[in-house]
């Protein structure tokens, strides 16, 4: 059984994508998850995210299908969540107990698992570019506060002044917080980190985070979104997953790595079993939600909360959370095109490629 079962991995491994649309490919982002109310969401301010959103997706769609790669979408469309005042990730990321913004952030390339991840850096405008120079332009996975913009520095990033992260709505809830000694959910009520993940035309998977972490973080205090297996991870025989919540509690499960095990353990059985008659096609995107809400859930029995998105080898592309909303979006090869906030709402539209 186990020679078997190694065999199943060895030909899941040698098909990335799916074999009869060698052209497909799929995208998921999000803004964060949390308490968030529908009435306190005037017209205004939810066009605002939503245009963000959908800037977002598009950055990252017209990469894959233009036949680019996984992570340069992921990159893509991080990059512009990033340059938003909305979102809690580069500028408009919170601030920390002593009036600063330390920003995190991680990327993986499912096709051979390399990865980088930046954390406490305050120098830097998109730490996600960072990470994935980390990834690419160093020996190491993880580098941290003045080592990471040191290093930073060296390969041609600029210095960003502290001002251009601040913003006036970031700055009041710290001082609410201090003033009324609240905790940081009590002044956030939402977990603004950003994240996308991809899969490509090529078959290969990617997965990127980024974040500032929580209003009043104290002594270097490092969440979910950069430590690779628990906010990020991408897996070619298994999935994507970029996450955003409470970082303690999806540190603890190890949230992304234990979807892509479960979901790559699936798939290795089916595979396993599978024969000229009943091929194996995968694991379907039922299963796929199946798991994502699990291991929600058992977050969610820890004291946790948050959410997920994935994406498959198959191109499915799903989110999974236990709050009141996440934003997000979606797009497919298929022409699937949709951005979201609320739970039980999709503003969707079917635009196939050609």
């Amino acid at each position: 059984m186990k020679n078997l079962l190694a065999l199943a991995a060895l030909v899941l491994m040698s098909q990335p994508a799916v074999a009869e649309d060698a052209a497909k490919w799929s995208l998921a982002i999000h803004g964060g998850a949390g308490t968030l109310d529908p009435a306190q969401m005037t017209p205004e301010k939810r066009a605002a995210y939503e245009a963000d959103l959908q800037a977002a997706l598009d950055a990252g769609a017209q990469i894959l299908a233009a036949g680019g790669s996984a992570v340069d979408a992921v990159k893509a469309a991080i990059v512009i969540l990033e340059d938003s005042p909305l979102f809690n990730a580069g500028r408009g990321a919170v601030f920390t107990w002593d009036g600063t913004n330390e920003l995190d952030a991680a990327i993986m390339d499912g096709r051979d698992r390399s990865a980088g991840a930046v954390a406490g850096v305050k120098t830097v405008k998109n730490p996600i570019l960072l990470a994935d120079t980390v990834r690419t332009q160093s020996e190491h996975v993880f580098l941290i506060g003045t080592g990471a913009e040191e290093f930073a520095v060296s390969k041609g990033f600029a210095v960003t002044p502290p001002e251009y992260f601040a913003t006036p709505a970031r700055r009041e809830a710290l001082e609410r917080l201090k003033a009324k000694q609240l905790s940081a959910l009590d002044v956030d009520h939402k977990f603004g980190t950003v994240g996308a993940v991809a899969l490509d035309t090529k078959g290969n998977l990617a997965a990127g985070t980024s974040t500032g972490g929580m209003t009043g973080k104290r002594w270097g205090r490092v969440g979910d979104a950069p430590v690779i297996g628990a906010g990020t991870y991408a897996d070619n025989r298994a999935c994507a997953v970029s996450a955003t919540g409470w970082g303690e509690y999806f540190i603890r499960v190890g949230v992304a790595h234990e979807i892509c095990a479960r979901l790559r353990a699936a798939a290795e059985a089916k595979l396993a079993l599978a024969d000229e008659r009943t091929p194996s096609t995968g694991v379907a995107a039922a299963e796929v939600q199946y798991v994502a809400d699990a291991v929600m859930a058992e977050v969610a029995s820890l004291g946790g909360d948050g959410g997920v998105i994935v994406v498959t080898p198959a191109g499915d592309a799903l989110f999974s959370f236990n709050t009141t909303g996440m934003y997000r979006g979606r797009a497919t090869s298929t022409g699937l095109r949709e951005v979201a906030i609320f739970g039980g709402e999709a503003k969707a539209s079917h635009t196939p490629d050609h």
